[in-house]
């Protein structure tokens, strides 16, 4: 397995994931602020929880990139189209499993059954998202293929 390819575009890969998705909800692409989301479960304040948030997710970028790399080794095979498929199951598992079941554990988080007398401050997601704009899956796709692509393009398969 390409170990270093792994540590260093890995890490590459996911901040500009995050620097992307972060742009498209500066420029009101979408509401979906992940790092805010993320950091929330660590911390209240919203300006903290973005920086922590940040770094949960350069972290758990890691940990995809290792699956990424990973796969690529099983398959004895990285190109950037193979990379772009697995971007595509991440995102689909992401937006469909992952972001829905948030509500359940994030202590910050309100569920789509909350009440008027919920003390949550993040809005759930829904289901692809979309409760933080329509524009949301889109993005959140675009950004996964090409996280995605790029490992397939950077990683050896070794």
């Amino acid at each position: 397995m390409d170990w270093a390819g792994w540590a260093l575009f890995g890490l590459v890969a996911t901040a500009a994931l995050t620097a992307a998705m972060i742009t498209a909800q500066l420029v009101g692409l979408t509401r979906l602020d992940f790092p805010l989301v993320l950091g929330a479960f660590v911390t209240e304040d919203p300006d903290r929880a973005r920086v922590v948030g940040f770094f949960l997710h350069l972290c758990a970028g890691q940990g995809f990139a290792l699956g990424y790399a990973a796969a690529f080794a099983l398959l004895d095979r990285a190109d950037w189209w193979i990379g772009a498929l697995f971007g595509i199951v991440h995102v689909g598992i992401a937006l469909t499993v992952i972001l829905p079941l948030l509500p359940g554990v994030h202590p910050r988080m309100a569920s789509q059954r909350a009440g008027p007398a919920s003390r949550a401050v993040l809005e759930p997601p829904g289901l692809f998202a979309l409760n933080y704009g329509i524009q949301t899956p889109l993005v959140t796709a675009v950004v996964h293929v090409i996280y995605g692509a790029c490992l397939g393009l950077l990683l050896q398969a070794r």
